[in-house]
This record gives structure tokens, sequence and C-alpha cells, in this order.
């Protein structure tokens, strides 16, 4: 019989969440796979659980290296309990390759479930839940970053992103620019941690506060954009998309028939509000008598 991989949730903070049942599986297993060896010891520590079964490292160094020996492992016969660092294991973290390879081999997989900073972040956020996104970690580079948010600047639904915080305040900035600066978003910094902090508002007012510097863990939440129709659409704001593709790297005339395309307006309508935009721009703003 083949055995069973057990993904694990972890606290993302406070020691004091985690389930009951994962102490009873840290004892339990015969191989723990831990993103980081030196946290589990301190998570055992702290439940106070003995481990019998053999730990080894699994993390996104050696995880595609690793898989094939886990899952030989799973096919053996042997009850395998995945962890990462806090959170469910395969949510931005390693765990997927896993997966995969126990599900392709027949074997079992099963879960404990545990704490989630994107769920916790989307009811402490106050915007809307029923329906949502999670959008993982943003590219590093600000070009990559900026057409990754294109993508889904007009989705409805809410948005999450994990950041790291010496990028905050560069992605709040990049939000601002893509969504615009009065969509509403929150920062959430640390949570269930001793400096748990929610903050709320508009994008621009969330990176002015980000620019002087953030630590800790952080989970962003976005509004969805506003239902509005094409009629809706100011020559201002289809300036500013036309804008956000080409900064992004797209031609013009490309940008112009996107959001002609996106909008469902005729491309002559774009075309006018950028060559306006342009020559408001080049000649000033006009002198009053």
């Amino acid at each position: 019989m083949t055995g069973t991989l057990v993904l694990a949730g972890t606290p993302i903070g406070d020691v004091a969440d985690a389930p009951p049942r994962l102490a009873a599986e840290l004892a339990a297993a015969e191989v723990i796979a831990a993103e980081d060896t030196r946290r589990l010891r301190r998570l055992t520590q702290a439940l106070g659980v003995h481990t019998t079964g053999r730990v080894v490292s699994y993390f996104e160094g050696n995880e595609a290296a690793r898989t094939p020996e886990l899952a030989d492992a799973l096919e053996a016969g042997a009850r395998v309990l995945l962890v990462t660092d806090a959170g469910m294991p395969s949510v931005s973290d390693p765990g997927y390759r896993l997966v995969a390879a126990a599900v392709e081999r027949g074997v079992k997989v099963t879960a404990v479930p545990g704490p989630s900073a994107v769920l916790t972040a989307l009811a402490v956020s106050g915007l809307p839940v029923d329906r949502f996104c999670f959008e993982g970690f943003l590219p590093r580079k600000g070009g990559e970053r900026r057409s990754r948010l294109r993508e889904v600047a007009d989705e409805r639904r809410t948005l999450v992103y994990f950041e790291a915080p010496h990028r905050l305040d560069d992605t709040l900035a990049a939000m601002t620019e893509v969504f615009g600066a009065d969509r509403r978003a929150a920062v959430c910094r640390e949570l269930t941690k001793t400096y748990e902090e929610v903050r709320r508002g508009p994008l621009e007012e969330l990176a002015a506060w980000a620019a002087d510097g953030v630590r800790g863990e952080i989970t962003i939440v976005v509004e969805g954009a506003p239902e509005t129709g094409p009629q809706d659409l100011g020559p201002e704001e289809l300036v500013r998309r036309v804008h956000v593709r080409e900064e992004a790297g797209e031609r013009r005339k490309e940008a112009i028939a996107a959001v002609a395309a996106e909008t469902g307006l005729p491309k002559r309508e774009v075309f006018d509000a950028v060559v306006a935009a342009k020559n408001a721009a080049r000649t000033g703003p006009a002198e009053g008598k």
C-alpha cells in the first residue's frame, strides 16, 4: 500500500493558533519535510512535541531535486508530513511539485487546515470578500511588475498579494499608477503577531505612508475595479490607460488599440484623447483673461 502525504498548515505568527491535529501529525510522521528545519525545531518545542520521524529540508532551492526522493518514500508506504515556515504548503511556498508527484503516483494527499495570511487579511481588510483572487508575489522588476498589474487592472474581484517589506513602497506606487490613486486597499502587517497593524485607505495614501519604510510580513488587499461602462470613462482615464501600457513596453499604436478593445470604445476616440493630452502638455494651460 502507498503512504500518505499530509500538508500541514502552521501558524503565521501566534503559535497558539496551531491546529490541534498538527501536534499529533508531527509526532506520527515517518518523514517530515520542512522548509526550514530550525523553524521546525522551534515549533515542535513550543508545542511540546517529540518527533521520531526523519527530518529533511524541502525549500525552493532543493524542491525539484528532493521531490522524487519523497515521492519514492510515499510510494513505499511512508507517511510524509510537509510543513513550511508559515501557513499552508504550496500556497506561495514549496509543495506543489510534491503534491503533483504524489497524485501522479496514486498516493493519498490530505491536509491539516491551519492559519492563512490570505484569508486573515481578507477578513480584516474591510473590503468585499464574496469574490476574490490571490495573485501571490509580484515580479521584482518594475516593468514586469506594472505589466502584471495591468493584466488585472479591470478585475472586479478583490485582489490579494504577498510582498516583501523592502519592496512595498515600489509596489504601492505601481498599484497607484495602474489601478488609480483612489482605489481602496489595505496593507496588513505582522498578522497575529505582537505588532500587528492594518492600514486602510486609497492607494495613493498608502504609497505615501510606505515611502518611509515598513517592516514585517506584508499582505496587500486591493479593491476590485469599479463596475463602470465605457460611457463613464473620460479622456483622462483613457490617456492614463494608454500611458500605463506604454510604460510596460507597448508601442503607442498597440496601446491605443488595446485600450479601445478593453473599453469597447472606437480607436479614434482613444487616439483623439491621447493627441489632445499631448497637445495640452505642449502648449500648457490657457491664460485667463
